[in-house]
């Protein structure tokens, strides 16, 4: 398929989420918020075959031809929906011949619970934690901007990949993740449109799930 010769009035961005007990997809007429079209579903028994039947149930063969570009949340989360929403992202991704953009879960939720707790009025930087169920935390650190491109509009930047941490430092800000399926999902598709000049068509190759800690813990 040649898809990114799709006329560009009709073309979509494609976003496919997983938290830690739910999984969506939503899509957006070109940088269209009205047109915005989102599904969000539980896990249930058969996430693996379930997935794919959902997946086209919510956007049919003529749309899915419609997409230029695919925006994917790696994690952390759900260790198998992380795996398996990687996948389906990659492999559309590559069937299609559209680029894609991976971002992680923490990163999704950045700019909410900056606004929430009002860190941008300091431009400061904070840390974003899961406590894990033995022992640590998956903690990622998230920095305040204001660009300056874009009328001040705010933005924040991802400046440590989520990972595991054995103590929270009390001298920084520390928040705990919050997933919204619904804004998450927004904001995939906000993020992946504000790159949409970014046409590497093998990008599939580098989106790998992020997989902080093993799936027994």
């Amino acid at each position: 398929m040649q898809n990114h010769l799709t006329n560009i009035s009709n073309q979509l961005t494609l976003a496919i989420h997983s938290t830690d007990n739910t999984f969506g997809f939503a899509y957006r007429k070109k940088s269209n918020l009205e047109t915005d079209n989102l599904f969000i579903k539980k896990f249930d028994k058969d996430l693996c075959n379930n997935l794919i039947v959902d997946f086209n149930e919510f956007i049919p063969k003529e749309n899915i031809e419609r997409v230029n570009k695919i925006s994917v949340s790696i994690g952390p989360g759900n260790f198998n929906a992380s795996r398996l929403v990687v996948v389906l992202a990659r492999t559309i991704s590559q069937q299609i011949n559209c680029p894609i953009e991976s971002f992680s879960s923490f990163e999704l939720m950045s700019k909410r619970i900056a606004l929430k707790n009002n860190i941008y009025k300091n431009n400061n930087s904070f840390w974003i934690y899961k406590k894990l169920k033995r022992k640590g935390f998956i903690a990622g650190k998230y920095e305040v901007c204001i660009s300056e491109k874009e009328n001040k509009k705010l933005v924040l930047k991802e400046t440590v990949i989520p990972k595991v941490v054995q103590e929270l430092d009390n001298k920084q800000l520390n928040f705990p993740a919050n997933y919204d399926d619904k804004e998450d999902l927004k904001e995939l598709l906000n993020l992946s449109n504000k790159n949409l000049r970014i046409s590497n068509f093998n990008s599939w190759e580098k989106v790998l799930p992020l997989y902080p800690i093993s799936p027994i813990n």
